[in-house]
């Protein structure tokens, strides 16, 4: 089994920035797995943030929605903790976010279907 507990929990002012981490744990993850963050709003699905897709080694690419893309990094250290540090932030921006775990192979890293193992979530709010 897989563990995935999440920290950075938080709320922030419109442009302000915020840090997510996700720590995984259990005998079967692996640094080849893919992880990444979705996040659900409020009368809302779940959708897309952000994702890091292991590429071979330690190497990882990263891929974004459009609605974060240059404003959000998503980084893999260690191959089992993965973070989200959260730029300009929106109100918009306000949900709750998860960390997901998909094993290798995963074709579709945006796709959360894909993922086998999710955190508890964690609330994101930003104000206006």
């Amino acid at each position: 089994q897989v563990q995935l507990v999440e920290s950075g929990e938080g709320l922030a002012q419109a442009g302000g920035s915020l840090r997510l981490s996700c720590a995984a744990s259990g005998r079967t993850f692996s640094s080849n797995y893919n992880m990444g963050w979705f996040r659900q709003a409020p009368g809302k699905e779940r959708e897309f943030v952000a994702a890091t897709r292991w590429r071979g080694g330690s190497t990882y690419s990263a891929e974004y929605a459009d609605s974060v893309k240059g404003r959000f990094t998503i980084s893999r250290d260690n191959g089992k903790t993965v973070s989200l540090q959260m730029n300009s932030l929106k109100p918009e921006d306000t949900a709750v976010y998860y960390c997901a775990a998909a094993p290798w192979p995963s074709s579709d890293a945006t796709n959360d279907l894909k993922y086998d193992y999710w955190g508890q979530g964690t609330q994101v709010t930003v104000s206006s």
